[in-house]
């Protein structure tokens, strides 16, 4: 599965991009570095099941096993002590993020209910973006009737960009849908 997108990343999206960017050298060309899946549970009143819970989920969505993340400061108003575990993330390179990325292009978002794309402001400037996740259920590999609890997560898909408008080529060859936020209807003159 993840060797099919592979494939057309390589085949397709390859010269797509040296085209449109005009690039010359075969390495120039941006490509995905990693994809990072994060979530955190500190505000949940029972912290370690709820960690568990989302530790579970995650380790099922990404086929990883994901690492704690932990407070780096206490903050007495949040109920937070200094080291305590309040997150997991997963960190995916290589065949699974791939795969990862083709099951989030093709069967997650799509999954959403009135679904009319991604924003393209979530770039960082840097050629990364980010996006949230309300739900796990979009996941096709999450069982409906065995949640216990929604569970959001960040996914930020790390590209070897210069500047932002690489990093959205690169997303769109790879299937990413964006929004047209450029078209505004039109409306009467006064």
């Amino acid at each position: 599965m993840a060797v099919e997108f592979y494939t057309e990343y390589k085949e397709r999206v390859v010269p797509a991009l040296q085209a449109k960017l005009g690039l010359k050298n075969v390495h120039q060309i941006p490509f995905v570095r990693k994809v990072v899946v994060n979530t955190c549970v500190g505000s949940a009143s029972d912290v370690k099941q709820a960690l568990e819970d989302a530790k579970a989920e995650m380790a099922l969505i990404t086929g990883q096993k994901p690492a704690e993340t932990r407070a780096k400061k206490s903050i007495s108003n949040f109920k937070l002590r200094d080291q305590q575990p309040i997150g997991a993330k997963v960190t995916l390179r290589g065949p699974r993020m791939y795969e990862f990325l083709e099951r989030l292009i093709k069967t997650a978002l799509p999954r959403i209910r009135d679904f009319r794309g991604i924003s393209p402001k979530a770039f960082d400037g840097q050629g990364n973006y980010t996006l949230g996740v309300a739900d796990q259920s979009i996941f096709p590999e999450v069982e409906l009737d065995k949640i216990k609890r929604n569970v959001g997560f960040d996914i930020t898909i790390v590209t070897s960009a210069a500047n932002n408008a690489e990093a959205k080529a690169l997303l769109t060859e790879l299937g990413v849908p964006f929004t047209d936020r450029a078209k505004k209807p039109e409306g009467k003159a006064a």
